[in-house]
Protein backbone atom coordinates (compact mmCIF):
# COMPACT_ATOMS: atom_id res chain seq x y z
CA UNK A 1 0.00 0.00 0.00
CA UNK A 2 1.28 3.44 -0.91
CA UNK A 3 2.12 5.49 2.19
CA UNK A 4 0.70 8.99 2.55
CA UNK A 5 3.49 11.51 3.14
CA UNK A 6 3.00 15.17 4.05
CA UNK A 7 4.90 17.38 1.60
CA UNK A 8 5.49 20.91 2.88
CA UNK A 9 5.44 24.01 0.64
CA UNK A 10 8.68 25.92 0.04
CA UNK A 11 9.80 28.18 2.87
CA UNK A 12 11.48 30.41 0.28
CA UNK A 13 9.87 29.92 -3.12
CA UNK A 14 12.46 31.54 -5.40
CA UNK A 15 15.90 29.94 -5.52
CA UNK A 16 17.26 33.39 -6.36
CA UNK A 17 16.34 34.40 -2.78
CA UNK A 18 18.11 31.50 -1.08
CA UNK A 19 20.99 32.64 1.17
CA UNK A 20 23.39 30.10 -0.36
CA UNK A 21 22.84 31.59 -3.80
CA UNK A 22 23.09 35.20 -2.60
CA UNK A 23 26.43 34.49 -0.92
CA UNK A 24 27.74 32.66 -3.98
CA UNK A 25 26.86 35.67 -6.17
CA UNK A 26 29.33 37.73 -4.16
CA UNK A 27 31.97 35.02 -3.77
CA UNK A 28 34.89 37.39 -4.43
CA UNK A 29 33.89 39.70 -1.60
CA UNK A 30 33.25 36.73 0.68
CA UNK A 31 36.75 35.40 -0.01
CA UNK A 32 38.19 38.82 0.79
CA UNK A 33 36.40 38.84 4.13
CA UNK A 34 37.61 35.35 4.98
CA UNK A 35 41.19 36.32 4.10
CA UNK A 36 41.11 39.47 6.23
CA UNK A 37 39.43 37.94 9.28
CA UNK A 38 41.63 34.85 9.22
CA UNK A 39 44.81 36.87 8.81
CA UNK A 40 43.93 39.24 11.66
CA UNK A 41 43.15 36.41 14.03
CA UNK A 42 46.29 34.39 13.21
CA UNK A 43 48.57 37.43 13.21
CA UNK A 44 47.27 38.44 16.63
CA UNK A 45 47.28 34.95 18.12
CA UNK A 46 50.79 34.11 16.85
CA UNK A 47 52.38 37.52 17.26
CA UNK A 48 55.52 36.01 18.80
CA UNK A 49 55.82 32.73 16.91
CA UNK A 50 54.39 33.39 13.44
CA UNK A 51 57.53 32.14 11.66
CA UNK A 52 57.36 28.88 13.62
CA UNK A 53 53.72 28.36 12.59
CA UNK A 54 54.63 28.95 8.95
CA UNK A 55 57.59 26.54 9.10
CA UNK A 56 55.43 23.79 10.62
CA UNK A 57 52.64 24.37 8.10
CA UNK A 58 55.00 24.21 5.13
CA UNK A 59 56.61 21.05 6.49
CA UNK A 60 53.25 19.33 7.01
CA UNK A 61 52.05 20.32 3.56
CA UNK A 62 55.16 18.97 1.84
CA UNK A 63 54.77 15.69 3.74
CA UNK A 64 51.11 15.54 2.66
CA UNK A 65 52.03 16.03 -0.98
CA UNK A 66 54.62 13.28 -0.80
CA UNK A 67 52.80 10.66 1.26
CA UNK A 68 49.08 11.24 0.70
CA UNK A 69 48.40 12.97 -2.64
CA UNK A 70 44.87 13.31 -4.05
CA UNK A 71 43.95 13.35 -7.69
CA UNK A 72 42.03 16.57 -7.05
CA UNK A 73 45.05 18.39 -5.58
CA UNK A 74 46.09 21.47 -7.62
CA UNK A 75 48.75 20.67 -10.26
CA UNK A 76 50.99 23.41 -8.87
CA UNK A 77 50.72 22.17 -5.28
CA UNK A 78 54.33 21.05 -4.98
CA UNK A 79 55.77 24.13 -6.70
CA UNK A 80 53.69 26.50 -4.56
CA UNK A 81 54.92 25.10 -1.27
CA UNK A 82 58.51 24.83 -2.51
CA UNK A 83 58.39 28.47 -3.56
CA UNK A 84 56.87 29.55 -0.24
CA UNK A 85 59.51 27.57 1.65
CA UNK A 86 62.40 29.18 -0.22
CA UNK A 87 61.00 32.65 0.31
CA UNK A 88 60.54 32.09 4.02
CA UNK A 89 64.10 30.83 4.42
CA UNK A 90 65.66 33.55 2.28
CA UNK A 91 63.74 36.64 3.36
CA UNK A 92 62.32 35.92 6.77
CA UNK A 93 64.31 33.58 8.95
CA UNK A 94 67.64 35.39 8.46
CA UNK A 95 66.36 39.00 8.77
CA UNK A 96 65.76 41.29 11.73
CA UNK A 97 62.47 41.19 13.59
CA UNK A 98 60.65 43.94 11.65
CA UNK A 99 61.66 42.64 8.22
CA UNK A 100 61.00 39.03 9.19
CA UNK A 101 57.57 39.93 10.52
CA UNK A 102 56.60 41.75 7.33
CA UNK A 103 57.66 38.87 5.08
CA UNK A 104 55.99 36.31 7.37
CA UNK A 105 52.74 38.24 7.18
CA UNK A 106 52.93 38.39 3.38
CA UNK A 107 53.46 34.62 3.26
CA UNK A 108 50.61 34.10 5.71
CA UNK A 109 48.25 36.08 3.47
CA UNK A 110 49.19 33.94 0.45
CA UNK A 111 48.59 30.69 2.32
CA UNK A 112 45.27 31.87 3.77
CA UNK A 113 44.01 32.96 0.35
CA UNK A 114 45.03 29.63 -1.20
CA UNK A 115 43.09 27.80 1.49
CA UNK A 116 40.00 30.03 1.23
CA UNK A 117 39.89 29.58 -2.55
CA UNK A 118 40.05 25.82 -2.04
CA UNK A 119 37.38 25.71 0.66
CA UNK A 120 34.65 27.97 -0.71
CA UNK A 121 32.46 26.51 -3.45
CA UNK A 122 29.67 28.08 -5.47
CA UNK A 123 25.94 27.62 -5.96
CA UNK A 124 24.65 27.49 -9.54
CA UNK A 125 20.87 27.53 -9.96
CA UNK A 126 20.85 25.60 -13.24
CA UNK A 127 23.09 22.89 -11.80
CA UNK A 128 20.91 22.62 -8.70
CA UNK A 129 17.72 22.28 -10.74
CA UNK A 130 19.26 19.63 -12.96
CA UNK A 131 20.58 17.64 -9.98
CA UNK A 132 17.22 17.97 -8.25
CA UNK A 133 15.34 16.58 -11.25
CA UNK A 134 17.89 13.91 -12.11
CA UNK A 135 18.38 12.48 -8.61
CA UNK A 136 14.67 12.51 -7.85
CA UNK A 137 13.85 10.71 -11.10
CA UNK A 138 16.75 8.28 -10.68
CA UNK A 139 15.86 7.21 -7.15
CA UNK A 140 12.17 7.00 -7.91
CA UNK A 141 12.81 4.78 -10.97
CA UNK A 142 15.05 2.51 -8.91
CA UNK A 143 12.31 2.42 -6.28
CA UNK A 144 9.71 1.34 -8.86
CA UNK A 145 12.04 -1.35 -10.24
CA UNK A 146 12.92 -2.70 -6.80
CA UNK A 147 9.33 -2.83 -5.61
CA UNK A 148 8.33 -4.52 -8.87
CA UNK A 149 11.29 -6.95 -8.53
CA UNK A 150 12.22 -6.22 -12.13
CA UNK A 151 13.96 -3.60 -14.24
CA UNK A 152 10.88 -3.65 -16.47
CA UNK A 153 8.94 -2.15 -13.57
CA UNK A 154 11.24 0.89 -13.56
CA UNK A 155 8.85 2.98 -15.64
CA UNK A 156 5.63 1.70 -14.12
CA UNK A 157 3.72 3.40 -11.35
CA UNK A 158 4.57 6.57 -9.49
CA UNK A 159 6.39 5.62 -6.34
CA UNK A 160 8.69 8.11 -4.63
CA UNK A 161 11.73 7.80 -2.40
CA UNK A 162 10.02 9.70 0.41
CA UNK A 163 7.71 6.70 0.88
CA UNK A 164 10.69 5.10 2.58
CA UNK A 165 11.39 8.14 4.77
CA UNK A 166 9.59 8.87 8.03
CA UNK A 167 9.98 12.48 9.18
CA UNK A 168 9.07 12.93 12.85
CA UNK A 169 9.36 15.97 15.09
CA UNK A 170 8.12 19.55 15.00
CA UNK A 171 8.89 20.40 11.38
CA UNK A 172 6.59 23.43 11.40
CA UNK A 173 8.60 25.14 14.16
CA UNK A 174 11.85 24.57 12.28
CA UNK A 175 10.33 25.96 9.09
CA UNK A 176 9.14 29.10 10.89
CA UNK A 177 12.65 29.84 12.22
CA UNK A 178 13.90 30.71 8.74
CA UNK A 179 12.04 34.01 9.16
CA UNK A 180 13.90 34.86 12.36
CA UNK A 181 17.53 33.92 11.78
CA UNK A 182 19.99 31.32 10.57
CA UNK A 183 19.28 27.62 10.97
CA UNK A 184 22.12 25.17 11.63
CA UNK A 185 21.20 21.48 11.35
CA UNK A 186 23.47 19.06 13.22
CA UNK A 187 22.68 15.40 12.37
CA UNK A 188 24.04 12.21 13.82
CA UNK A 189 26.31 10.37 11.40
CA UNK A 190 25.88 6.66 10.68
CA UNK A 191 26.49 6.07 6.98
CA UNK A 192 27.75 7.61 3.76
CA UNK A 193 24.08 7.62 2.78
CA UNK A 194 23.30 10.28 5.41
CA UNK A 195 24.02 13.38 3.35
CA UNK A 196 21.93 12.20 0.41
CA UNK A 197 18.93 11.27 2.55
CA UNK A 198 19.01 14.40 4.71
CA UNK A 199 19.43 16.66 1.70
CA UNK A 200 16.60 14.91 -0.16
CA UNK A 201 14.27 15.05 2.84
CA UNK A 202 14.89 18.73 3.57
CA UNK A 203 14.45 19.68 -0.09
CA UNK A 204 11.66 17.41 -1.30
CA UNK A 205 9.65 16.85 1.88
CA UNK A 206 10.32 19.65 4.38
CA UNK A 207 10.49 22.40 1.73
CA UNK A 208 13.65 23.99 3.12
CA UNK A 209 16.11 26.06 1.08
CA UNK A 210 19.55 24.69 0.26
CA UNK A 211 22.06 24.50 3.10
CA UNK A 212 25.79 25.12 3.07
CA UNK A 213 27.45 21.80 3.89
CA UNK A 214 30.93 20.36 4.15
CA UNK A 215 32.13 17.69 1.71
CA UNK A 216 35.36 15.78 2.17
CA UNK A 217 37.92 16.74 -0.46
CA UNK A 218 38.48 13.04 -1.19
CA UNK A 219 35.00 12.93 -2.76
CA UNK A 220 36.20 15.39 -5.39
CA UNK A 221 38.56 12.77 -6.79
CA UNK A 222 35.58 11.50 -8.78
CA UNK A 223 35.10 13.99 -11.63
CA UNK A 224 31.27 14.09 -11.89
CA UNK A 225 30.92 14.36 -8.10
CA UNK A 226 33.44 17.23 -8.04
CA UNK A 227 31.58 19.05 -10.82
CA UNK A 228 28.24 19.00 -9.01
CA UNK A 229 29.44 19.56 -5.46
CA UNK A 230 31.45 22.56 -6.64
CA UNK A 231 28.20 24.10 -7.85
CA UNK A 232 25.71 23.01 -5.18
CA UNK A 233 26.81 25.04 -2.18
CA UNK A 234 29.27 22.56 -0.71
CA UNK A 235 32.46 23.75 0.89
CA UNK A 236 35.50 21.51 0.68
CA UNK A 237 37.01 20.00 3.82
CA UNK A 238 40.47 18.45 3.53
CA UNK A 239 40.90 16.20 6.56
CA UNK A 240 44.57 15.70 5.73
CA UNK A 241 45.29 19.30 6.70
CA UNK A 242 45.65 19.69 10.46
CA UNK A 243 47.77 22.85 10.57
CA UNK A 244 46.40 25.91 12.45
CA UNK A 245 46.29 28.14 9.34
CA UNK A 246 43.98 25.78 7.45
CA UNK A 247 41.76 25.07 10.48
CA UNK A 248 41.41 28.78 11.24
CA UNK A 249 40.50 29.54 7.62
CA UNK A 250 37.85 26.80 7.64
CA UNK A 251 36.34 28.04 10.91
CA UNK A 252 36.34 31.65 9.72
CA UNK A 253 34.49 30.63 6.57
CA UNK A 254 31.85 28.86 8.65
CA UNK A 255 31.45 31.75 11.08
CA UNK A 256 31.16 34.44 8.42
CA UNK A 257 28.68 32.48 6.31
CA UNK A 258 26.42 31.94 9.34
CA UNK A 259 26.70 35.63 10.22
CA UNK A 260 25.51 36.45 6.71
CA UNK A 261 22.44 34.28 7.12
CA UNK A 262 23.55 31.17 5.23
CA UNK A 263 21.90 28.10 6.73
CA UNK A 264 24.42 25.38 7.47
CA UNK A 265 24.55 21.63 7.95
CA UNK A 266 27.45 19.69 9.43
CA UNK A 267 28.03 16.50 11.41
CA UNK A 268 29.37 17.55 14.83
CA UNK A 269 30.54 14.01 15.50
CA UNK A 270 33.09 14.61 12.75
CA UNK A 271 32.79 11.18 11.14
CA UNK A 272 30.55 8.12 10.98
CA UNK A 273 29.89 6.42 14.30
CA UNK A 274 32.31 3.49 14.27
CA UNK A 275 30.67 1.51 17.07
CA UNK A 276 27.03 2.13 16.08
CA UNK A 277 26.26 4.19 19.19
CA UNK A 278 24.77 7.67 19.17
CA UNK A 279 27.49 10.27 19.48
CA UNK A 280 28.30 11.52 22.98
CA UNK A 281 31.53 13.44 22.29
CA UNK A 282 31.26 16.12 19.62
CA UNK A 283 33.93 18.12 17.81
CA UNK A 284 34.27 21.71 19.00
CA UNK A 285 35.67 23.33 15.83
CA UNK A 286 32.59 24.11 13.74
CA UNK A 287 30.33 24.23 16.80
CA UNK A 288 32.53 27.01 18.13
CA UNK A 289 31.92 29.04 14.98
CA UNK A 290 28.19 28.91 15.70
CA UNK A 291 28.72 30.52 19.11
CA UNK A 292 31.10 33.11 17.66
CA UNK A 293 28.64 33.96 14.90
CA UNK A 294 25.87 34.56 17.45
CA UNK A 295 28.14 36.85 19.46
CA UNK A 296 29.10 38.80 16.33
CA UNK A 297 25.45 39.17 15.33
CA UNK A 298 24.53 40.39 18.81
CA UNK A 299 27.43 42.85 18.77
CA UNK A 300 26.47 44.24 15.37
CA UNK A 301 22.83 44.88 16.22
CA UNK A 302 23.70 46.17 19.70
CA UNK A 303 26.23 48.64 18.33
CA UNK A 304 23.99 49.88 15.53
CA UNK A 305 21.09 50.50 17.85
CA UNK A 306 23.25 52.07 20.52
CA UNK A 307 24.90 54.45 18.06
CA UNK A 308 21.57 55.59 16.69
CA UNK A 309 19.86 56.01 20.04
CA UNK A 310 22.74 57.74 21.78
CA UNK A 311 22.45 60.57 19.28
CA UNK A 312 19.41 61.66 21.24
CA UNK A 313 19.81 63.32 24.59
CA UNK A 314 19.04 60.87 27.37
CA UNK A 315 19.12 60.78 31.12
CA UNK A 316 21.54 58.50 32.91
CA UNK A 317 18.68 56.20 33.86
CA UNK A 318 17.47 55.98 30.30
CA UNK A 319 20.94 55.08 29.03
CA UNK A 320 21.29 52.38 31.65
CA UNK A 321 18.11 50.72 30.42
CA UNK A 322 19.16 50.87 26.76
CA UNK A 323 19.95 47.17 26.52
CA UNK A 324 16.53 46.20 27.83
CA UNK A 325 14.85 48.34 25.16
CA UNK A 326 16.60 46.73 22.24
CA UNK A 327 14.44 44.55 20.00
CA UNK A 328 15.55 41.02 19.27
CA UNK A 329 17.94 40.63 16.31
CA UNK A 330 18.35 37.64 13.97
CA UNK A 331 19.60 34.62 15.86
CA UNK A 332 21.33 31.34 15.21
CA UNK A 333 19.15 28.29 15.78
CA UNK A 334 20.47 24.76 16.35
CA UNK A 335 18.39 21.81 15.15
CA UNK A 336 19.59 18.34 16.21
CA UNK A 337 18.64 15.64 13.70
CA UNK A 338 18.80 11.94 14.54
CA UNK A 339 19.04 9.51 11.61
CA UNK A 340 17.65 6.07 12.40
CA UNK A 341 18.36 3.02 10.21
CA UNK A 342 17.27 -0.56 10.74
CA UNK A 343 20.49 -1.62 9.02
CA UNK A 344 23.63 0.26 7.97
CA UNK A 345 25.47 -0.47 4.75
CA UNK A 346 28.96 -0.12 6.23
CA UNK A 347 28.28 -1.77 9.62
CA UNK A 348 30.85 -4.64 9.30
CA UNK A 349 33.65 -2.26 8.26
CA UNK A 350 32.79 0.34 10.91
CA UNK A 351 32.70 -2.07 13.84
CA UNK A 352 35.93 -3.74 12.72
CA UNK A 353 37.62 -0.35 12.66
CA UNK A 354 36.26 0.50 16.10
CA UNK A 355 37.43 -2.77 17.63
CA UNK A 356 40.91 -2.39 16.14
CA UNK A 357 41.25 1.12 17.50
CA UNK A 358 39.91 0.41 20.97
CA UNK A 359 41.10 -3.13 21.54
CA UNK A 360 44.44 -2.92 19.75
CA UNK A 361 43.72 -6.38 18.43
CA UNK A 362 45.11 -7.66 15.13
CA UNK A 363 41.83 -7.65 13.26
CA UNK A 364 41.84 -8.27 9.53
CA UNK A 365 41.00 -5.01 7.82
CA UNK A 366 37.75 -5.23 5.91
CA UNK A 367 37.09 -3.22 2.79
CA UNK A 368 34.76 -0.29 3.44
CA UNK A 369 31.62 -1.40 1.59
CA UNK A 370 30.39 2.18 1.59
CA UNK A 371 32.94 3.09 -1.09
CA UNK A 372 32.01 0.38 -3.59
CA UNK A 373 29.70 1.50 -6.41
CA UNK A 374 28.34 -2.04 -6.73
CA UNK A 375 27.60 -2.23 -3.01
CA UNK A 376 25.79 1.11 -3.17
CA UNK A 377 23.47 -0.11 -5.91
CA UNK A 378 22.94 -3.40 -4.08
CA UNK A 379 22.15 -1.51 -0.88
CA UNK A 380 19.72 0.87 -2.61
CA UNK A 381 17.99 -2.06 -4.30
CA UNK A 382 17.61 -3.93 -1.00
CA UNK A 383 16.46 -0.77 0.75
CA UNK A 384 13.75 -0.02 -1.82
CA UNK A 385 12.57 -3.60 -2.24
CA UNK A 386 11.94 -4.17 1.47
CA UNK A 387 9.52 -2.60 3.89
CA UNK A 388 12.31 -1.27 6.10
CA UNK A 389 11.96 2.49 6.47
CA UNK A 390 14.45 5.14 7.53
CA UNK A 391 13.40 7.63 10.19
CA UNK A 392 14.66 11.20 10.44
CA UNK A 393 13.87 12.64 13.86
CA UNK A 394 13.86 16.44 13.80
CA UNK A 395 14.83 17.62 17.26
CA UNK A 396 13.47 20.58 19.22
CA UNK A 397 15.23 23.74 18.01
CA UNK A 398 17.58 25.53 20.43
CA UNK A 399 19.62 28.71 20.58
CA UNK A 400 23.42 28.52 20.83
CA UNK A 401 23.21 28.20 24.61
CA UNK A 402 20.99 25.13 24.35
CA UNK A 403 17.78 26.91 25.39
CA UNK A 404 14.65 25.80 23.56
CA UNK A 405 13.08 28.32 21.18
CA UNK A 406 9.51 28.72 19.95
CA UNK A 407 8.25 29.30 16.41
CA UNK A 408 8.99 33.04 16.76
CA UNK A 409 12.62 32.33 17.65
CA UNK A 410 12.28 33.41 21.28
CA UNK A 411 14.43 31.57 23.84
CA UNK A 412 13.12 30.11 27.10
CA UNK A 413 14.84 28.59 30.12
CA UNK A 414 13.81 25.31 31.74
CA UNK A 415 11.16 27.13 33.80
CA UNK A 416 9.52 28.79 30.80
CA UNK A 417 11.03 32.24 31.35
CA UNK A 418 11.93 34.19 28.20
CA UNK A 419 15.65 34.89 27.74
CA UNK A 420 17.67 37.43 25.78
CA UNK A 421 20.60 35.66 24.09
CA UNK A 422 22.62 38.89 24.14
CA UNK A 423 22.94 38.77 27.90
CA UNK A 424 25.32 35.80 27.59
CA UNK A 425 27.80 37.99 25.69
CA UNK A 426 27.53 41.25 27.66
CA UNK A 427 30.18 42.49 30.09
CA UNK A 428 30.02 45.96 31.63
CA UNK A 429 27.07 46.90 29.46
CA UNK A 430 28.73 45.95 26.16
CA UNK A 431 28.73 42.90 23.91
CA UNK A 432 32.34 41.72 24.11
CA UNK A 433 34.53 38.99 22.61
CA UNK A 434 35.87 36.57 25.20
CA UNK A 435 37.52 33.45 23.75
CA UNK A 436 37.65 31.55 27.03
CA UNK A 437 34.00 32.27 27.80
CA UNK A 438 32.94 31.20 24.31
CA UNK A 439 34.93 27.98 24.55
CA UNK A 440 32.93 27.11 27.65
CA UNK A 441 29.70 28.00 25.86
CA UNK A 442 30.71 25.68 23.00
CA UNK A 443 31.30 22.81 25.42
CA UNK A 444 27.89 23.39 26.98
CA UNK A 445 26.27 23.44 23.54
CA UNK A 446 28.00 20.18 22.58
CA UNK A 447 26.76 18.53 25.78
CA UNK A 448 23.26 19.81 25.15
CA UNK A 449 23.19 18.50 21.57
CA UNK A 450 24.48 15.09 22.69
CA UNK A 451 21.77 14.96 25.35
CA UNK A 452 19.09 15.85 22.82
CA UNK A 453 20.34 13.17 20.43
CA UNK A 454 19.45 10.56 23.03
CA UNK A 455 16.05 12.11 23.68
CA UNK A 456 15.16 12.55 19.99
CA UNK A 457 16.42 9.08 19.05
CA UNK A 458 13.67 6.83 17.68
CA UNK A 459 13.95 3.24 18.89
CA UNK A 460 13.43 0.82 16.00
CA UNK A 461 12.65 -2.88 16.35
CA UNK A 462 16.11 -3.86 15.10
CA UNK A 463 17.77 -1.67 17.76
CA UNK A 464 15.81 -3.25 20.57
CA UNK A 465 16.18 -6.88 19.48
CA UNK A 466 19.91 -6.56 18.84
CA UNK A 467 20.35 -4.92 22.22
CA UNK A 468 18.34 -7.58 24.01
CA UNK A 469 20.12 -10.55 22.41
CA UNK A 470 23.64 -9.21 22.91
CA UNK A 471 22.85 -8.40 26.55
CA UNK A 472 21.67 -11.99 26.94
CA UNK A 473 24.99 -13.20 25.53
CA UNK A 474 26.93 -10.91 27.87
CA UNK A 475 25.06 -12.02 30.98
CA UNK A 476 25.56 -15.64 29.97
CA UNK A 477 29.34 -15.02 30.04
CA UNK A 478 29.91 -12.67 33.00
CA UNK A 479 33.63 -13.50 33.35
CA UNK A 480 34.50 -12.49 29.79
CA UNK A 481 35.32 -8.97 28.69
CA UNK A 482 33.93 -7.57 25.44
CA UNK A 483 36.69 -8.98 23.27
CA UNK A 484 36.35 -12.37 24.90
CA UNK A 485 32.63 -12.36 24.12
CA UNK A 486 33.25 -11.34 20.51
CA UNK A 487 35.68 -14.25 20.10
CA UNK A 488 33.01 -16.76 21.10
CA UNK A 489 31.92 -19.04 18.22
CA UNK A 490 28.41 -17.96 17.14
CA UNK A 491 27.56 -21.51 16.06
CA UNK A 492 27.68 -22.58 19.70
CA UNK A 493 24.83 -20.35 20.83
CA UNK A 494 21.08 -20.49 20.41
CA UNK A 495 18.76 -17.80 21.78
CA UNK A 496 15.36 -19.40 22.51
CA UNK A 497 12.49 -17.37 21.11
CA UNK A 498 10.66 -17.40 24.46
CA UNK A 499 13.76 -16.16 26.28
CA UNK A 500 14.29 -13.28 23.85
CA UNK A 501 10.60 -12.45 24.07
CA UNK A 502 10.84 -12.27 27.88
CA UNK A 503 13.82 -9.88 27.80
CA UNK A 504 12.21 -7.73 25.12
CA UNK A 505 8.97 -7.50 27.08
CA UNK A 506 10.78 -6.19 30.16
CA UNK A 507 12.75 -3.68 28.07
CA UNK A 508 9.52 -2.61 26.35
CA UNK A 509 7.99 -1.65 29.69
CA UNK A 510 10.95 0.59 30.50
CA UNK A 511 10.83 2.16 27.04
CA UNK A 512 7.10 2.88 27.44
CA UNK A 513 7.88 4.60 30.75
CA UNK A 514 10.63 6.72 29.14
CA UNK A 515 8.39 7.49 26.18
CA UNK A 516 5.65 8.83 28.45
CA UNK A 517 8.26 11.03 30.15
CA UNK A 518 9.54 12.34 26.77
CA UNK A 519 12.98 10.83 27.40
CA UNK A 520 13.05 8.91 24.12
CA UNK A 521 10.93 8.33 21.00
CA UNK A 522 9.50 5.00 19.93
CA UNK A 523 8.73 3.72 16.46
CA UNK A 524 5.17 2.37 16.07
CA UNK A 525 6.38 -1.25 15.90
CA UNK A 526 7.78 -0.99 19.44
CA UNK A 527 4.17 -1.15 20.62
CA UNK A 528 3.58 -4.53 18.99
CA UNK A 529 3.24 -7.59 21.18
CA UNK A 530 6.65 -8.88 22.34
CA UNK A 531 6.45 -11.87 19.99
CA UNK A 532 5.57 -9.74 16.96
CA UNK A 533 8.24 -7.22 17.90
CA UNK A 534 10.92 -9.93 18.06
CA UNK A 535 9.97 -11.22 14.61
CA UNK A 536 9.98 -7.70 13.13
CA UNK A 537 13.38 -6.86 14.62
CA UNK A 538 15.05 -10.09 13.48
CA UNK A 539 13.59 -9.65 9.99
CA UNK A 540 14.94 -6.10 9.68
CA UNK A 541 18.40 -7.07 10.94
CA UNK A 542 18.62 -9.89 8.45
CA UNK A 543 17.70 -7.92 5.34
CA UNK A 544 21.06 -6.79 4.05
CA UNK A 545 24.18 -8.37 5.52
CA UNK A 546 25.57 -11.63 4.17
CA UNK A 547 26.56 -12.74 7.67
CA UNK A 548 23.30 -12.24 9.52
CA UNK A 549 23.49 -10.52 12.91
CA UNK A 550 20.30 -12.41 13.78
CA UNK A 551 18.11 -14.93 11.98
CA UNK A 552 15.61 -17.68 12.70
CA UNK A 553 16.34 -21.39 12.62
CA UNK A 554 13.86 -23.93 11.28
CA UNK A 555 12.78 -24.51 14.87
CA UNK A 556 11.93 -20.80 15.28
CA UNK A 557 14.87 -20.17 17.58
CA UNK A 558 17.26 -17.26 17.06
CA UNK A 559 20.94 -17.49 16.13
CA UNK A 560 23.67 -15.10 15.05
CA UNK A 561 26.28 -15.51 12.34
CA UNK A 562 28.32 -12.50 13.43
CA UNK A 563 28.57 -11.30 17.03
CA UNK A 564 30.60 -8.26 16.02
CA UNK A 565 27.91 -6.83 13.73
CA UNK A 566 25.29 -7.75 16.33
CA UNK A 567 27.33 -5.72 18.82
CA UNK A 568 27.29 -2.75 16.40
CA UNK A 569 23.48 -2.70 16.33
CA UNK A 570 23.26 -3.38 20.06
CA UNK A 571 25.24 -0.19 20.73
CA UNK A 572 22.46 2.04 19.42
CA UNK A 573 20.85 1.72 22.87
CA UNK A 574 24.04 1.19 24.86
CA UNK A 575 23.98 4.53 26.70
CA UNK A 576 20.51 4.13 28.19
CA UNK A 577 21.14 1.44 30.81
CA UNK A 578 18.24 -0.56 29.42
CA UNK A 579 19.71 -3.86 30.65
CA UNK A 580 18.95 -2.80 34.24
CA UNK A 581 15.25 -3.20 33.48
CA UNK A 582 15.66 -6.98 33.08
CA UNK A 583 15.51 -9.61 35.84
CA UNK A 584 18.42 -11.67 34.55
CA UNK A 585 18.18 -14.48 37.10
CA UNK A 586 14.90 -15.77 35.70
CA UNK A 587 15.25 -19.26 34.21
CA UNK A 588 13.16 -18.31 31.18
CA UNK A 589 15.88 -16.08 29.73
CA UNK A 590 18.79 -18.54 29.70
CA UNK A 591 20.80 -18.85 26.49
CA UNK A 592 21.30 -22.38 25.15
CA UNK A 593 24.84 -23.59 24.58
CA UNK A 594 25.09 -26.16 21.79
CA UNK A 595 26.85 -29.34 22.93
CA UNK A 596 30.00 -30.41 21.05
Amino acid sequence: MKKEVKIYPRVIERIEDWPTYLLSKDRTEFLREIDEHTFERLATKHKQDLSDVLVKTIYQERIRIKEDPYKVDPPNDRSFWNRISKRLIKKSLDRNDAEAREVSEQILRKIVHRYSEEIVGTFQINTFRFAQRFLTAFFNRIFNAAVGKSLRAMFRGKRNLFERLNIVGDVETVRSLFQHGTVVVVPTHNSNLDSILVGYAMDQIMGLPSFSYGAGLNLYNFGPAAYYMNRLGAYRVDRRKKNPIYLETLKTMSRLSIQQGVNSLFFPGGTRSRDGAIETELKMGLLGTVVEAQRAMAYRSHKQLKDSKLQDSRTKTQKASLIDQQPSEPKVFIVPLVICYNFVLEAPFLIEQHLRNTGKENYIRLRDEGKSVRSWFRFIWRFFSTTSDITLSVGKPMDVMGNFVNEAGKSFDQYGNELDIREYFIAHGEVTEDRQREEEYTKLLAERIATRYHVENVVLSSHLIAHAVFEMLSHQNPKLDLFGILRLPPDDYIFPFRAVEEVVEQMQEKLFEWGRADKIKLAPEIRLSPAELVRDGVKNLGIYHTEKPLQFTKDNEIVSSDFRVLYFYHNRLSNYGLDRAVHWKAEEIEVLRVED
